[in-house]
């Protein structure tokens, strides 16, 4: 079986990815620790690869954090609760973090062989996040190709679908959505009220799965 390298947070998205592909590829899976308050999110990716026996590995980049030190995540910022608007979206921007990881994921699979390197864009974010959009898939992939003798392709399946339609599909693909974790706040189950939860339980109400999300709210 080919193998692929894939980004993968432990979060709803990534993990309805890995479900995607876990059957068409070899899955090398990175997870990154960069000093994120939510590191929550590491202990599921973890916990769901053993559960399907796949390859993970958690990257250790926490001293990048002072570099990217700005906004909810990374700065010690409040995390904004409630509905997100445009602007408290934008406090839990992470200045360049996609294509930090998408360069490191790129040089592990050029040093391993892998052709593919996978990550779990969506159309939902592309509002606020650049790093989600379509116009930055395709121009990373160009130069990560350019940048290692075309050895390489970045590849985001979800850029045009919405949460909403990812969950969706995670339904039909069995996900254990209840082990996956999306709140910034990072405490023992999910907080129910910053923008994040918000988000995931309105992906679950459109799409008309039940949502099996512990809650403190």
């Amino acid at each position: 079986m080919e193998k692929c390298v894939l980004i993968y947070s432990g979060g709803l998205d990534s993990t309805t990815l890995l479900y995607y592909l876990k059957d068409k590829y070899d899955i090398q899976a990175l997870s990154f620790n960069y000093g994120q308050r939510h590191k929550k999110e590491l202990e599921c990716a973890t916990k769901i690869t053993r559960k399907i026996n796949v390859y993970h590995k958690i990257v250790d980049i926490s001293t990048i954090k002072d570099l990217i030190s700005v906004g909810a995540i990374t700065g010690g910022g409040i995390v904004p609760h409630g509905n997100y608007s445009r602007e408290s979206q934008k406090q839990t921007i992470v200045p360049n973090r996609n294509a930090i990881m998408l360069t490191i994921a790129t040089g592990y699979a050029v040093t391993i062989g892998v052709r593919k390197v996978f990550y779990a864009a969506h159309y939902s974010d592309r509002a606020v996040y650049p790093d989600c959009r379509k116009e930055f898939v395709e121009a990373i992939n160009t130069a990560m190709r350019i940048g290692n003798d075309d050895q390489v392709e970045i590849l985001a399946p979800f850029v045009q679908m919405t949460k909403a339609e990812i969950v969706l599909l995670g339904d039909t693909l069995c996900v254990p959505f209840e082990e996956t974790w999306s709140c910034y706040e990072g405490r023992e189950i999910h907080c129910g009220i910053c923008g994040t939860c918000f988000e995931r339980k309105e992906a679950f109400y459109i799409a008309g799965v039940r949502d099996p999300t512990k809650y403190e709210v």
